[in-house]
């Protein structure tokens, strides 16, 4: 469970993020962002996968890059349904989904199941690393 809000902190904070660097995207405070994150992150879980699997040749024809279509298409569906939070354009969208996923990748690599921050501990032992 704690690792479920500390990753819901994080998608907050990349929602933050993504506001302070794209002049599309508006976040009125801390707890429209929060249920922004709540709610994106709720649409990524139900919705992203079958949205995938619908458009699959699409995204197989552009090798990948109509999954950046959809991030927007989720992200401006969340802008619609909380108040507070405001994405206007599809350019905007784009980026926006993009600082989103850059972010949260970032800070979810440090943070474990439990909701720790974790690394790895590298050792060398003779010619390889353990």
């Amino acid at each position: 469970m704690k690792g479920l809000i500390v990753r819901w902190l994080i998608l907050t904070l990349s929602v933050i993020a993504a506001s302070y660097l794209i002049d599309g995207i508006r976040v009125s405070g801390f707890l429209s962002a929060f249920f922004a994150a709540a709610l994106l992150g709720i649409l990524n879980a139900v919705l992203r996968p079958v949205l995938l699997i619908l458009t699959l040749p699409v995204n197989i024809l552009t090798l990948g890059l109509f999954t950046f279509v959809i991030n927007a298409l989720l992200l401006k569906m969340v802008s619609g349904a909380v108040p507070g939070f405001e994405v206007v354009g599809f350019w905007p969208a784009i980026l926006g989904s993009l600082v989103i996923s850059l972010v949260s990748w970032l800070l979810n690599a440090l943070v474990g199941s439990t909701g720790r921050v974790e690394y790895i501990d590298l050792r060398k032992r003779g010619d390889r690393w353990e």
